[in-house]
Parts: C-alpha cells; sequence; structure tokens
C-alpha cells in the first residue's frame, strides 16, 4: 500500500515536470524576438557599474566596454567604498574618454544598502532614459553587446533581461554551476515568454529610467539583502512590458566561484531573497523545484524497495528522456555548453544540493554578502 503511494507520488511528479517541459519550456525553445524598431539603434543608453575594490576586474571589463560598436553610449561607473587604487584608474579613463564618467561613494555616506544605494547614484546621474546594468566581474562576449541588448526595447518594452553565463572552467564545480545558472534561465526566461516575469540577474539587465523612477527604485526593498536585479523586477514587470535577449552577442559573460564554500555563500544569498517573491511566483517555482527533489527522494528510496523496480525504471526513463531533451535544446538555444554525459550527474546533485541550501537558509535564517 504505501509502496503503491509512493509510486504514485512519483508519477505525479513526471507529469508535472512534463506539464512545464511542454507548456513553459518549449515555448521559449519556440521563441522569436520581435522586430526592433528601425530607429532603434540611435537611441542612446546608460551602461551604470557599480564595483567595490574590483581594480582588476575594472581593467579587465571597462576597455571591452567603451570599445562597444553602437554609436550614443556612456559608461558609469560608481566607485563604492573601494580601498583599493580604482579610484585612481578611473580618473585616468575619465581623461581618455568623453563618454565615461565615475561617482565615487565614501563610508561617510553611510546608505541603508550599498549596493542597492550606489546603482540609484548611477541611475541619477545618467543622461540617457535607457540603463543597461552589468557587474564589474563580467565581460560582454561581443562588441555588440549594447546594440543586442537594446534590440531588446521593441514597441513599449521598459525592461529587457538578458543572459549572463558563467565562463567555462575545468571541474566538476564549473560544471554544476553552469548547470545551476543555466536552470535558472530556463525558468526566468521561460516564464517571461509566458508574460509572468519575476526576476532577472544584475549582471545583464536593462530598463528605462522612467520605469526606475516609476517604481521608486529599491525603495520596498532597501533593507533587503540583495534584490537589486529580481526584487525590482518583482515590483516592476507587473505595470512595464518585458522582453528577453538571448542571443550570444547580448551575453554578458561572469567569473564562476572557484570554491564550493564561496558559490555556497552565493547561493544561500540569492535564496534568501525568494522568501520575499510573490506569492504565484512562489508557487510556480516552487512546485517545479519541489517536484524534481521529491522525485530524486522517492527515486533513491525505491531503489531498496524490490516490489515493482521495473516500474520505477519506466518513470525514470521516460522523465528523463523528455526532461533532459528539453535542457539540452534550451542550452543549445542560448548557446550554453551542456555536457550531455554529465547531465543526469548535474541534475540529480543540484536538486538535493538545492534541498540542503534551501534548508540551511530557513534554518539558520542568516546570510552574508561576503
Amino acid at each position: 500500500m504505501a509502496t503503491g503511494i509512493l509510486y504514485f507520488l512519483l508519477l505525479v511528479c513526471v507529469l508535472i515536470q512534463w506539464g512545464y517541459a511542454f507548456y513553459y519550456f518549449i515555448p521559449f525553445y519556440l521563441y522569436k524576438p520581435p522586430v526592433a524598431d528601425p530607429g532603434q539603434a540611435a537611441w542612446p543608453v546608460s551602461v551604470i557599474i557599480a564595483a567595490h575594490n574590483e581594480l582588476t576586474n575594472l581593467k579587465r571589463l571597462l576597455p571591452a566596454v567603451l570599445a562597444q560598436d553602437y554609436p550614443h553610449f556612456e559608461v558609469i561607473v560608481v566607485n563604492d567604498r573601494s580601498t583599493d587604487e580604482s579610484g585612481a584608474y578611473l580618473e585616468s579613463l575619465e581623461k581618455q574618454y568623453k563618454n565615461f564618467r565615475h561617482l565615487t561613494i565614501t563610508n561617510a555616506d553611510r546608505p541603508e544598502n550599498q549596493k542597492k544605494y550606489a546603482l540609484s547614484q548611477g541611475v541619477a546621474q545618467a543622461r540617457y532614459e535607457y540603463l543597461l546594468l552589468t557587474d564589474a566581474d563580467c565581460m560582454p562576449l561581443s562588441n555588440n553587446w549594447i546594440g543586442s541588448m537594446m534590440a531588446g526595447f521593441t514597441a513599449g518594452v521598459a525592461i529587457v533581461l538578458g543572459y549572463s553565463p558563467y565562463r567555462k572552467k575545468r571541474g566538476f564545480l564549473n560544471h554544476l554551476i553552469r548547470f545551476e545558472t543555466l536552470l535558472s534561465a530556463i525558468q526566468y526566461l521561460s516564464f517571461s515568454v509566458k508574460g509572468k516575469a519575476y526576476m532577472g540577474v544584475g549582471r545583464n539587465l536593462a530598463y528605462t529610467k522612467t520605469c526606475f523612477n516609476q517604481n521608486n527604485g529599491f525603495k520596498s526593498h532597501i533593507n533587503t539583502l540583495g534584490g537589486d536585479d529580481d526584487l525590482f523586477i518583482r515590483d516592476a514587470a507587473p505595470q512595464h512590458k518585458v522582453n528577453i535577449a538571448i542571443t550570444k552577442e547580448s551575453q554578458t559573460e561572469s567569473i564562476p566561484k572557484s570554491t564550493y564554500q564561496e558559490w555556497v555563500i552565493q547561493k544561500r544569498r540569492h535564496l534568501s531573497v525568494g522568501r520575499y517573491y510573490k506569492l504565484p511566483d512562489k508557487l510556480r517555482i516552487g512546485i517545479f523545484m519541489v517536484s524534481n527533489i521529491f522525485f530524486y527522494l522517492i527515486s533513491i528510496f525505491l531503489l531498496f524497495v524490490p516490489d515493482n523496480i521495473i516500474l520505477l525504471g519506466i518513470l525514470f526513463t521516460l522523465r528523463s528522456i523528455v526532461v533532459y531533451f528539453v535542457y539540452v535544446l534550451l542550452a543549445q538555444k542560448i548557446k550554453e555548453p551542456l555536457s550531455v554525459f554529465l547531465l543526469p550527474v548535474l541534475d540529480l546533485v543540484y536538486f538535493i544540493n538545492y534541498l540542503m541550501l534551501g534548508a540551511s537558509v530557513l534554518i539558520l535564517n542568516k546570510v552574508r554578502w561576503k
């Protein structure tokens, strides 16, 4: 009797994942971006970067941003309480480039939330209506990054969600980080295509100044650690039209964490922000995550039950064929390298890891920035 209930729950998990695959993920795979406005190439944009002790990364990033093939743009770096030589480097760039400016924030400013305050200062100083945000440890994957993101601002669009993969390196941790980033992107981009945008990533995000001001900036979550990207989208998306940009040219590549501990700190921070999502978004994300977690937990338990082991194999195979095939398709669509051979292991480890991280956030209820 108990075994029968477990197999029924396993079937429900499989059906839920199939439902997400066909209702959300396949439409994303079939998605074609709307036609850009012919005069769009002339729309000026302000690129805003907040940086805290990021001299090495700024020396790598800023030349690539300033060399972008786009007719009208400015770059604003908000030097946030840096104690390295960032200030001197930024001053030297101002002398070389007319479209580059930097602001300096000191500890005397005493903001409620350091990064959100820095970004708000950058927005306030921006000359242009269109704003494009990235982080200091990112790198545009093409000289047409600005143009490709700006192409998302078709008629009436106020927010463009971009994709920011992590750099490919050796080691299983890197595979796991990139798979987690892919799976997160599959969700927020797919839901956005369905008109259910709930988050973006500050590593590659664009919106209008009007949208920012009408949303009162980050005011509603100013005391929350993190959320300058996803909680902003939470508030702004219901009132503004959202588009996505997923071409390789529109992407920025980020530097991944090199140790599991560093990555866990980062992911716990991200998960802690999720508690502030709206209930429909929590349910939409939660049902997907829980169905996957329970699928693996039940499957592992049933491995030790000799009854109906063939049925377990059938359900596991049917789920894997559909889900893995969709993941591979979507990885190809956004040009994300994905190891087909490691996919089953990555999928299992990711969801078990998500369960442990989620539990730690709920139990410890304490996160830190760095």
